[in-house]
């Protein structure tokens, strides 16, 4: 068959010159092995629930229970086991319609889930409005009032289908041609080259200190400014990524300052990732909202930064990537491109469903409330454990030849630097491929664990070679996949050892 318009030469090079990382060889032959028997780990993309993590109670599982009951308007089991969820009583409200749902839902799920029903006429099977649901908006309104000490409006906000969606749609309105650019740390978050590249813009990068546990280097930011200036390149905004991903660094309110000041003197739209904000693993690196830091500044500089801020439901103790709930904020933003954000949002409508997750995020059970004890007890022990794992991965990759980690401070990833032996870097050329993807490769194949080599989309500073791993596989196993990766690559690193390389700490 002859393809006349769709063919792989005539689709628009903007969709073809995008990458996906997370899909590529490596996955590939991941999803080989595991067809073939071998066991693998996909430590490879922030996806806590399927490594694991249990969902919390009260958004889904609200309760486990066995019950006999004897009711002639619902034919229950003698031992009826469920679990019920505050989302099954918005897919299906008949159920509050029986009298023993009292029974099987907490009353503070039964009266929240009310509550979204009574936000969104026709239910989660209901558009919704183009900005989503109004009193999911003011519930995250309050919640970003009571993390900043400073009031928001809800109808600066605008619920997305994950931060992705959002992230796109921002890109979108900034980037009119090839000439727009757009900074990004390096290392990258794959999902801004990826969307900067599809819209038709510019990625101009800035360089995060490794020696200096991935923190801003500002000489290095002004300098890309410049570089890409002199290429006739109209820089639009900067992207932050805080906590960092992959780097998983949570930036200081002296280098957060230090950014808001840089972007109003050059003019930029400041884009700030915020969706690890609840991942902290180090009580003296805390998490800090640039929006509190630009609010703290007072006035005229309060209102003088355009400010841009995403969350997500799919990070955070949640972890529900599948259910795409996200949100951004539009801080100082003219309330005309509020309403050209407006209309492109009404292009394509919202997943309610991922909207009432994102109010059950920003509005947990408060204490006192019946389910706020599990809620509390659940919460803390997720993240008791990625502080946990956070340490034994770090400590793992810190304890093998020629491997360096800086602590995973925030997020859920680490992201090593590994100096690989010329003849290893020799060896991956003659094989074709990229040295950290030849070392990820050997590491797949030699224990079943699947990361991400740092060329593999995040890039790295020419002549470093790093990988992304997750923490995310399970406590009890965590140990042993460390000591698999040590023998691994202890044993790579004497096949092709080089006398003189050997790996400086930090």
């Amino acid at each position: 068959m002859e393809y006349k318009v769709m063919g792989p030469d005539s689709l628009n090079p903007n969709v073809k010159n995008t990458v996906n990382t997370l899909t590529g060889e490596l996955f590939l032959r991941a999803s080989e092995l595991q067809k073939e028997g071998k066991k693998i780990i996909f430590a490879h993309a922030g996806n806590p629930h399927a490594l694991g993590q249990k969902p919390l109670t009260f958004p889904r599982q609200l309760r486990t229970f066995s019950l006999s009951l004897s009711c002639s308007t619902l034919e229950f089991c003698t031992s009826y086991s469920a679990r019920l969820q505050v989302m099954a009583l918005c897919q299906a409200p008949f159920l509050m319609d029986n009298p023993h749902v009292g029974l099987l839902f907490p009353s503070d799920a039964i009266a929240r889930a009310k509550e979204y029903l009574a936000m969104n006429p026709g239910g989660v099977g209901a558009y919704s409005d183009a900005k989503g649901i109004l009193g999911v908006r003011q519930e995250i309104a309050d919640f970003i009032l009571e993390r900043d000490g400073y009031p928001s409006d809800p109808e600066t906000i605008f619920l997305t289908d994950g931060t992705s969606s959002g992230v796109q749609k921002v890109l979108n309105l900034l980037i009119r041609n090839e000439k727009d650019g757009i900074m990004v740390p390096i290392p990258k978050y794959p999902l801004y080259s990826a969307a900067i590249s599809l819209f038709g813009g510019t990625l101009v990068p800035y360089y995060l200190s490794e020696e200096a546990n991935w923190q801003l280097d500002f000489t290095d930011l002004q300098k890309s400014i410049l570089a890409a200036r002199r290429e006739g390149i109209t820089v639009q905004g900067l992207v932050l990524i805080n906590p960092g991903n992959p780097t998983s660094q949570c930036l200081t309110e002296a280098d957060l300052k230090g950014l808001i000041e840089l972007c109003i003197k050059e003019t930029l739209v400041l884009l700030v990732d915020g969706v690890y904000q609840q991942n902290i693993y180090q009580d003296d690196h805390p998490f800090i909202s640039a929006r509190k830091v630009l609010m703290d500044m007072g006035q005229p500089t309060s209102s003088t930064l355009e400010l841009i801020s995403f969350h997500s439901a799919s990070k955070g103790f949640l972890g529900e990537c599948g259910q795409r709930g996200g949100y951004f904020e539009l801080t100082n933003i003219h309330p005309k491109t509020v309403d050209e954000f407006y209309k492109v949002a009404s292009i394509s409508m919202g997943n309610v469903s991922g909207q009432i997750l994102m109010g059950l995020m920003v509005k947990p059970p408060r204490p006192g409330t019946v389910s706020y004890p599990q809620y509390a007890a659940e919460s803390q022990s997720i993240l008791d454990s990625l502080r946990l794992k956070a340490h034994i991965m770090t400590d793992g990759f810190n304890d093998s030849e020629n491997v360096i980690c800086n602590f995973t401070e925030g997020a859920l990833f680490c992201f090593p630097q590994v100096k690989l032996p010329e003849a290893a870097i020799a060896a991956a050329q003659e094989a074709g491929k990229a040295p950290d993807l030849f070392y990820c490769l050997k590491l797949l194949e030699a224990t079943g664990l699947l990361t991400v080599p740092g060329s593999g989309g995040y890039d790295q500073k020419e002549g470093t070679f790093h990988i992304r791993a997750t923490i995310f596989p399970a406590e009890e196993d965590m140990p042993r996949i460390m000591d698999s990766f040590k023998k691994f690559n202890n044993d790579f690193m004497c096949q092709f050892r080089d006398s003189d390389n050997i790996l400086p700490r930090l």
